[in-house]
Order: structure tokens, then C-alpha cells, then sequence
């Protein structure tokens, strides 16, 4: 997808762009920009009934779909079983599990639509995160990294 074009009078000496100009003649050159690339938190409710090896399952097959359309998964967070306020298809207790991602909204309709279809689902949400919140979450998570890789 070409956004839009910028006509210029001297040649770039970006590497990339292989454009031969005497000087003084003027150059068009295109930039492809691909689409917005966005912050995003998907909360999956898994049947609470499944073996681990299912659980597991599940979350990686979610995985792997964000990163097969290029996106990119910052963390999974188990958080267990919990019980639920009501009654939810007939059950009382559920396996969460909190993804966040950085990927196209395409890519996030694509998982939106896989959670619905999947029968261990029970119930999940997909959540585009402010940028100041995962600028403020980036930040936050960076020094605890840094100290648990220094062994503390």
C-alpha cells in the first residue's frame, strides 16, 4: 500500500532507495508505510474442566495466530482458576489467562473471531490499549526485567 510520494531535489543517501539523479533534477520517491501497529490486551476465560495440556493448547494456537500475521505477543499471564459471580454455560469456576500483544487491528479481528469459534472458550475480550497506558506499562515492566535478569 503506497501512502504518498514526496518529490525531492537531491538524492537520498538512504542505502534503500536506489535512485541515480544528475543534479538539479528532481527525484520522486515512494515510501510504503504499513498499517498502525497498536497496543492491545485480550482476557480469555477458558473451561475451568480442560487438562492442562488443552489449556495450554489453546493459548498457544492464540499465540501463534498473532504472530503468524505479524504481530507480536509482549507477555501471557496465567492467572488460574478463579470462581465466577454466576454461572457462566453452566459452570461456576474458569481458567483465565491475560495476552498482551502488539499487532494490527486486522490481526485482532482475525483473534477475535478464533476466540469465538473455539469451543474451550468461554468467554474472552479483545482490548486496544491507550498509548500512554502501554507506554506507561512498557516502562513499568522494563526495570523489573532488568532486575530479575541481574538475579534479584
Amino acid at each position: 500500500m503506497i501512502v504518498g510520494s514526496t518529490t525531492m531535489t537531491t538524492v537520498q543517501s538512504d542505502p534503500a532507495v536506489s535512485v541515480y539523479a544528475a543534479p538539479g533534477e528532481r527525484v520522486r520517491v515512494r515510501r510504503e508505510v504499513g498499517p498502525p501497529v497498536r497496543p492491545y490486551e485480550v482476557m480469555v476465560i477458558l473451561d475451568a474442566g480442560l487438562e492442562e495440556e488443552a489449556i495450554r493448547s489453546a493459548i498457544d494456537r492464540t499465540t501463534e495466530l498473532i504472530r503468524s500475521r505479524g504481530g507480536s505477543v509482549a507477555s501471557v499471564d496465567r492467572w488460574g482458576r478463579r470462581r465466577f459471580a454466576y454461572e457462566l454455560k453452566h459452570r461456576w469456576e474458569g481458567y483465565y489467562v491475560l495476552l498482551r500483544a502488539d499487532a494490527d487491528p486486522s490481526v485482532m479481528i482475525e483473534v477475535d473471531r478464533f476466540l469465538h469459534l473455539a469451543d474451550e472458550v468461554l468467554r474472552h475480550k479483545v482490548v486496544r490499549l491507550p498509548d500512554k497506558v502501554a507506554a506507561a506499562a512498557s516502562r513499568a515492566a522494563a526495570p523489573a526485567a532488568g532486575a530479575q535478569a541481574n538475579g534479584a
